[in-house]
């Protein structure tokens, strides 16, 4: 595996537990962001869940490989997701701009790994 793909793996990993663990908990910020886009607390969890579990597989994807590019091509997901509903709320482009950016580090790591 490429130094850039470690380099990814691990941002993106710290990143995503950061902000999952935060969903998890339902920090005050992350109910109000939840609130903002239409989700409830518990929906607002379940993707903290998928974050963490993300982070997870990019740092096992440093010894398998697969795990990690199922973990990237899962967080473009979820990425993709945010930008629809960001837009879905109103909210205006450059709102979505730190999900486009995460997006394309995982699709860059996902290219990365898989290659």
């Amino acid at each position: 595996m490429s130094t850039t793909a470690i380099v990814l793996a691990v941002l993106l990993a710290g990143i995503f537990l950061v902000l999952g663990s935060a969903k998890l908990a339902a920090v005050p910020a992350m109910r109000e962001a939840a609130s903002h886009v239409g989700m409830t607390t518990a929906h607002y969890r379940l993707l903290g869940a998928l974050e963490v579990a993300a982070a997870a597989g990019l740092l096992l994807g440093l010894r398998i490989t697969a795990l990690g590019a199922a973990a990237s091509a899962g967080l473009v997901l979820l990425m993709a997701g945010a930008v629809v509903v960001h837009l879905r709320s109103g909210d205006p482009a450059a709102r979505c701009l730190p999900a486009v950016i995460v997006g394309a580090l995982a699709a860059a790591h996902l290219v990365l790994a898989g290659g």
